[in-house]
């Protein structure tokens, strides 16, 4: 990652706020110690017209790819550290997604210290809370999903 001046933060806060989002998923993954991992993104969208922007925001994160679906284009970071990253980066300077960035660093820093399914449940109830707060419409796996794969899935004492 480049040494980003203040001023630019400011800029790509600004850039996340309005055209950008940060998200969360519980993704089922059987090689997993708890069978589901969860993911942290962070996305920026543009026209495909405006395409050299997401450019240039990868050259100053180092990180994540670029995306065109048909007029649209997104650059995205995924990963908990990367994710990470970013979000210290512009947590001073966000200012509609401020509640989001608070959220996602109280994720990913319990993400750092799992050691029992109730510490894994902790993380999937704020996962559930950050779709909350995203308006998130189409999630499927859930704490709920989560707690009845580690009921079905238990040793016998």
């Amino acid at each position: 990652m480049r040494i980003i001046d203040s001023a630019t933060l400011a800029y790509v806060a600004g850039f996340l706020d309005g055209d950008g989002s940060i998200f969360f998923q519980i993704v089922p993954r059987s090689d997993y110690r708890f069978g589901f991992e969860i993911r942290a993104s962070v996305a920026f969208y543009q026209k495909k017209s405006n395409a050299e922007i997401l450019n240039w925001l990868k050259e100053q994160f180092g990180a994540g790819y670029i995306r065109t679906r048909g007029e649209m284009c997104d650059y995205t970071v995924v990963g908990r550290d990367e994710v990470k990253k970013i979000l210290l980066l512009l947590r001073p300077h966000v200012r509609l997604k401020k509640k989001h960035v608070e959220l996602g660093l109280q994720i990913l820093e319990k993400q750092e210290n799992l050691e029992t399914e109730k510490d894994f449940l902790e993380v999937c109830r704020l996962v559930d809370k950050f779709g909350e707060i995203n308006y998130s419409k189409k999630r499927k796996q859930t704490m709920a999903v989560v707690k009845a794969h580690f009921a079905n899935n238990s040793l016998p004492p």
